[in-house]
C-alpha cells in the first residue's frame, strides 16, 4: 500500500458521521421539499470524514499543518483540520521481521556462500523515523544486506558455520550503530542458513571422512604400544618369578579346557615343571572339572 493510500485512511467514527449527516439531509430535503439541506449536510459529512482519524494501539503518526510538523497522534482518536492538515503514513512500532539474503559471496577465504538472515527491529521513536528517513522499511532491508555482505567477507568459511551467534551479534552492533539515527532499534539478527556450492560440500565431506579415519588409526597405534609396554612390564615379572610364570600358564590352561568339549594336548615334561600331574589325576578321580 502506498503512502498516499496510508495517509488517506478513513476511519469507521468519520464513515459512520458522514452516513448520519446525509440521513439527516435526506430527512430535511424530505420535510422542507429543497435540495439545500441535503448538500448541506453531505458538506459537513465530508469534512468528519476526513477531519476524524483512528490510529491503533501500536500506531503513531505525523500531522503536519501547512506543511510543518506539529506533533504526533495516536494511539485512539484524533483530529484535523482537512485540507490544512495533512497526516504521514502510520507507523507500526511492533516487532517486525525483515528477511535478507546475500547470494554468491565471497567469505575471507574466497569461498562462494549464500547465506539467509532474519532481522528483528522496531520503531521505538516515530518522530525520527518520519521526519528522518523517506522510507524506514526499505532502509532497513538495504542496510541489512549491505552489512551480511561486510560480515561475510571479514570472516572465513569455518567461522560462519560453527559461530553463527556470534555473526549475528556482530551484524546487529553494526546495522543498531546505523538505525539509531533513525528512531529505530534493532533487537536480533540471526543466520538462518549457510549454502556452500556442492562441489565444496564434497571435499568436505571427504576431508572430514579422512580426519576420522586418521585419529582412529593414531587411537590404535596408541593402543598397540601401550599393549607393547604392559607385556614388557608382565615380561620383567616374568622373568624374576618363575611361580607367577607358571600361574599364568595354568590360567591360560584353565581357560582353553573350561569350555564343554574342548581338548588341550600339552608335553608332559610342561606337565611335570608346572605340578600339573597331581592336580588334574585328582580332578580326574573326583569326576570335576579343574578350577
Amino acid at each position: 500500500m502506498s503512502t498516499e493510500l496510508l495517509a488517506l485512511r478513513i476511519s469507521n467514527v468519520g464513515k459512520t458521521l458522514f452516513v448520519i449527516c446525509l440521513a439527516i439531509g435526506a430527512g430535511l430535503w424530505a420535510w422542507i421539499e429543497k435540495p439545500a439541506p441535503l448538500a448541506g449536510m453531505a458538506l459537513v459529512g465530508l469534512y468528519f470524514l476526513f477531519a476524524i482519524r483512528v490510529a491503533d494501539q501500536w500506531e503513531r503518526v505525523a500531522v503536519l499543518r501547512f506543511g510543518k510538523y506539529i506533533g504526533l497522534k495516536g494511539p485512539g482518536l484524533f483530529y484535523m483540520i482537512p485540507i490544512v492538515d495533512t497526516v504521514s503514513r502510520y507507523v507500526d512500532q511492533r516487532v517486525r521481521v525483515a528477511n535478507v539474503s546475500a547470494e554468491s559471496t565471497l567469505t575471507r577465504d574466497t569461498v562462494p556462500v549464500n547465506v539467509d538472515a532474519i532481522v528483528f527491529w522496531m520503531v521505538w521513536n516515530a518522530e525520527k523515523s518520519i521526519l528522518e528517513v523517506q522510507d524506514y522499511t526499505q532502509a532497513i532491508t538495504l542496510s541489512a544486506q549491505t552489512a551480511l555482505r561486510e560480515s561475510i567477507g571479514r570472516h572465513e568459511l569455518h567461522q560462519m558455520v560453527a559461530e553463527r551467534e556470534l555473526l549475528g551479534h556482530e551484524l546487529q552492533r553494526i546495522l543498531d550503530e546505523k538505525t539509531t539515527p533513525w528512531g529505530i532499534t534493532v533487537q536480533s539478527v540471526e543466520i538462518r542458513d549457510v549454502q556452500i556450492p556442492q562441489e565444496l560440500q564434497d571435499a568436505m565431506s571427504r576431508e572430514a571422512q579422512a580426519e576420522r579415519e586418521r585419529r582412529a588409526r593414531v587411537i590404535l597405534s596408541t593402543a598397540e604400544v601401550e599393549i607393547a609396554e604392559k607385556f614388557g612390564q608382565a615380561s620383567m615379572v616374568y622373568e624374576h618369578n618363575p611361580t607367577a610364570m607358571h600361574l599364568r600358564a595354568m590360567n591360560m590352561l584353565y581357560e582353553a579346557i573350561k569350555e564343554k568339549g574342548a581338548m588341550v594336548i600339552v608335553r608332559s615334561s610342561a606337565v611335570e615343571t608346572m605340578g600339573l600331574g597331581g592336580m588334574l589325576g585328582t580332578a580326574s578321580l573326583g569326576g570335576q572339572k579343574v578350577q
